[in-house]
């Protein structure tokens, strides 16, 4: 057997260190993230409990609660997604399908970069006077919600849009020459097949949307009540419902705030099962993509 083959090439010295430092990189970068969670669980843990989870902070009472934040950041995840990820997946299928080059895409292309780069306090001030004093929405979650949903638009576009470009250009060229309607063809061979993709979008969103508190201390206010219990099915859905233009503050907001006041341990804990969440969110949307793409 010939042993100048490719696959028994003796590797030169500066391919031997370019791809050391490349498994070096990806090394210190696991080690980072496994470093942090491992200290956040060693100073957070303890705090940690049944209790703490089920429980709303009260000063009168002298307990520590992040059960009224969690449902509030469950709130604001959700009806910022019901915002986000029509306009957004409709955009990025109007730029992929629709749209021809010209100023009007260029010009689409650079306002949806421009609003990624934007710092969230500019987002919250813009939040808290349009939405909250122009529409009269006030300090809500539902204007919250709203703000963040400007936020993560670029990121639920772009995702998208590589989501479908990856898709093969034989699923539209079989659809079409089939004699299906390009809108039908988009919504039954397109968009299943790119879904892994856009899930991957929405799921960089949630992760911005729980992480975020600069924007919602602006926009959504940081009580940590919860909702007010229905003597019925009608009442309670009406309580949701009220619930969603009373001021409410998040977990990243809490533990800013605990933060503030002092209260590390109480912080660590929060930081605790923040990690837990996007762990949990992670392993649902690759169990889902993976599901997906099976069927696919």
């Amino acid at each position: 057997m010939d042993e100048t083959t490719l696959y028994r090439k003796r590797k030169r010295p500066a391919e031997a260190f370019l791809l050391s430092a490349v498994y070096g990189a990806a090394s210190v970068s696991v080690m980072l993230l496994c470093g942090m969670i491992g200290y956040l669980f060693f100073r957070g843990a303890g705090a940690v409990s049944w209790r703490f989870l089920t429980t709303v902070t009260d000063v009168a009472k002298k307990t520590s609660g992040i059960a009224g934040n969690m449902i509030n950041t469950l709130y604001i995840a959700a009806l910022t997604l019901l915002a986000a990820i029509p306009l957004g997946v409709g955009a990025a299928v109007y730029l992929s399908e629709y749209a021809k080059p010209g100023k009007l895409v260029n010009l689409i292309v650079f306002t949806t970069e421009t609003l990624a780069g934007i710092p969230s306090v500019l987002f919250g001030l813009f939040g808290m006077g349009f939405f909250g004093e122009t529409l009269g929405l006030g300090y809500s979650l539902l204007t919250g919600a709203l703000t963040l949903a400007l936020m993560v638009l670029p990121l639920i576009v772009r995702n998208t849009q590589e989501a479908l470009r990856a898709v093969p250009e034989g699923y539209r060229s079989g659809a079409l020459g089939l004699g299906a309607s390009r809108f039908y063809m988009i919504r039954t061979v397109l968009l299943p097949a790119a879904m892994p993709g856009i899930l991957t979008g929405v799921l960089l969103s949630v992760g911005r949307i729980v992480g975020e508190s600069a924007a919602l201390l602006f926009t959504a206010g940081s009580d940590g009540h919860l909702p007010k219990p229905g003597g019925s099915a009608f009442g309670t859905i009406r309580s949701l419902g009220e619930k969603m233009l009373e001021s409410g503050g998040t977990l990243a907001v809490e533990l800013y705030l605990q933060v503030q006041n002092g209260r590390y341990e109480t912080a660590f804990g929060i930081g605790c099962v923040l990690i837990a969440a996007a762990f949990g969110l992670n392993l649902l949307v690759k169990l889902a993509a993976v599901r997906l793409r099976n069927r696919a």
